[in-house]
């Protein structure tokens, strides 16, 4: 992954911000039967920032920081495909649990290798979705001519770090007795432990419940346990 140095942050931006400015140009150029109906952008909840025990919905503004920067700028460059006349779907994803990619297969094995403990000071918000549901949400989404915009790609029951970590240690049958402290994260990661680790973002997925979505793991004990 590597720090976020300059460099670093500039080849992120272009992958994200210029890379989805550069496609909506090259649609343009295409003829209005041919173009895509809807367009996906992978955005995150990086978009409302750090913003402690406050719910955020689909309706809450942005937030501050580098990781909502990117965000702001991915979506605005997306948004620009609604001028052609194309659905624009701004998902906003949570941490997605799942067993073939992201951070679960990496915590499951520091879990149960007796390693793992909250981080910081635990009340950290954390907002979380089983891939099985992130894909569902996704296909509905896109079939559901009334869904555009913002979508919070996310469990309707976010958890605190500290009761994720509880939570996850059950699930693998271990115990989680060793905290990382914020310093060290701090430290070790400078900047990127702040807005990846320590952040609290309280996100729910307002949007997708209004219009009757039905998820098949809302609670996070049932997730970790079909993953487990």
């Amino acid at each position: 992954m590597g720090l976020w140095t300059k460099a670093k942050r500039a080849r992120i931006s272009q992958s994200r911000v210029d890379l989805t400015r550069d496609l909506v140009t090259h649609l343009s150029t295409w003829q209005s039967q041919n173009r895509p109906q809807v367009l996906l952008c992978a955005s995150g909840i990086g978009f409302y920032g750090s913003r402690g025990d406050k719910v955020l919905d689909e309706s809450s503004p942005r937030g501050s920081g580098f990781l909502a920067e990117i965000c702001v700028g991915w979506e605005a460059a997306a948004r620009e495909a609604a001028a052609l006349g194309i659905r624009v779907l701004h998902l906003r994803t949570g941490m997605v649990l799942g067993v073939e990619g992201g951070a679960y297969p990496l915590l499951r094995r520091v879990f149960r290798l007796g390693l793992g403990g909250r981080l910081g000071c635990g009340r950290q918000w954390l907002s979380w979705i089983h891939v099985q549901d992130q894909a569902s949400l996704m296909l509905w989404a896109m079939e559901n001519e009334q869904v555009s915009g913002g979508l919070n790609l996310c469990a309707p029951n976010p958890v605190t770090n500290a009761s994720f970590t509880r939570q996850l240690a059950r699930s693998l049958h271990r115990l989680a007795i060793l905290p990382v402290p914020a310093f060290a994260l701090r430290l070790l990661l400078c900047g990127m432990a702040d807005e990846m680790l320590l952040c609290s973002q309280r996100a729910i997925p307002r949007a997708a419940t209004d219009l009757g979505y039905r998820f098949a793991y809302p609670e996070l004990a049932d997730a970790l346990t079909s993953l487990s």
